[in-house]
């Protein structure tokens, strides 16, 4: 018999988060009760090292619902995200953190947005924050410029609490840190229906905060490269060949120039200056050769886009819960 589809799958990634996981998850069971909602819950344990994946455990045997899955080591949140999306089966799926800084009580919001309202996604907005200045401030910086490099105008790109439409989470691949540019990465996919919501932010309860400011580094080099792959992913020749193609023709211009004059010297029987005293041979030289390799790299780049790589792979290494599950494994492998 087929399995009747879900209401609602929610996606929690985790990092030494023992001391929360009781009561977000009883807090979530409360909140789906409450609405007569089918759920799952998927935790993904990425890598920790105190008792997160055995009271994981613990709490599958309590709540069927529940099904862990555990990295063999720490890979990140991106890592994370993409096994869960790649096990969810709900009509619309929820991401929120582990940490009881977002509420389970705006699950039912969140679902009606995409189930009712026809969103493709629903971005969080933590409009009030407890959080330090070291992390808001530069989170606001950060917003602005993937606002601005983007063209999607969200307050809250890294908001971990968001909703989705079950296909958009199976057409897309998160790795690397891109899990703060999903809404770009749907954009990208052809999902143009991305709203957003103003949700609770609570104050850390338990644990210490995961974050670096290192971050904000590897986010931004992350933006540029999600947004040339974005737009040059399929068609690289179309970049490196166009700038390839352009510095070329202007070096072999300029060598053609310094070869002219140099016959025109002779033509008149004056001494002609040798070529290479010029310095503007060397940069001809130079346009040329960089030209070349531009040229060359978009027919490489044009062949690798011809075979994706699984980045995504061997992450797994135990399930607890749902048996059928264990065909997620197979693909993986």
């Amino acid at each position: 018999m087929p399995t009747k589809e879900k209401d609602i799958s929610v996606i929690i990634p985790l990092l030494n988060e023992e001391e929360s996981l009781p009561e977000l998850t009883a807090w979530i069971q409360r909140v789906m009760d409450q609405q007569g909602f089918s759920y799952e819950v998927i935790l993904i344990d990425d890598g920790s090292t105190d008792q997160s994946w055995q009271v994981i455990e613990k709490l599958q045997e309590q709540n069927p619902n529940l099904i862990g899955i555990k990295f063999r080591r720490n890979y990140g949140k991106s890592a994370a995200l993409h096994t869960g999306f790649h096990a969810a089966e709900g009509r619309v799926v929820i991401t929120m953190d582990a940490d009881l800084q977002d509420s389970p009580d705006e699950i039912p919001e969140l679902y009606r947005l995409i189930a009712e309202e026809g969103y493709d996604l629903i971005s969080g907005w933590k409009k009030k924050r407890y959080d330090p200045l070291i992390k808001t401030i530069p989170s606001k910086f950060f917003n602005a410029v993937t606002r601005w490099i983007s063209g999607i105008y969200l307050h809250d790109f890294n908001c971990g609490l968001k909703s989705y439409r079950r296909e958009v989470i199976k057409s897309i691949e998160v790795y690397g840190e891109m899990h703060r540019y999903i809404p770009l990465l749907a954009k990208w996919a052809g999902f143009k229906k991305i709203g957003e919501k103003v949700v609770e932010h609570r104050s850390r309860k338990y644990g210490v905060t995961k974050f670096g400011f290192e971050r904000f580094i590897n986010g931004f080099l992350d933006l540029l490269s999600i947004t040339f792959v974005g737009r040059f992913g399929k068609r690289p020749m179309h970049f490196f060949g166009t700038f390839g193609t352009l510095i070329f023709f202007l070096g072999l211009i300029a060598a053609a120039y310094l070869g002219a004059n140099k016959l025109y010297y002779l033509y008149l029987g004056m001494k002609a200056p040798l070529v290479a005293s010029n310095p503007f041979f060397y940069i001809a030289l130079t346009c040329m050769v960089i030209g070349a390799q531009l040229f060359l790299a978009g027919f490489l780049a044009e062949l690798l886009v011809r075979s994706a790589p699984n980045r995504n792979k061997y992450l797994v290494e135990k399930v607890t819960g749902k048996a059928a599950l264990e065909t997620m494994l197979t693909a993986l492998d």
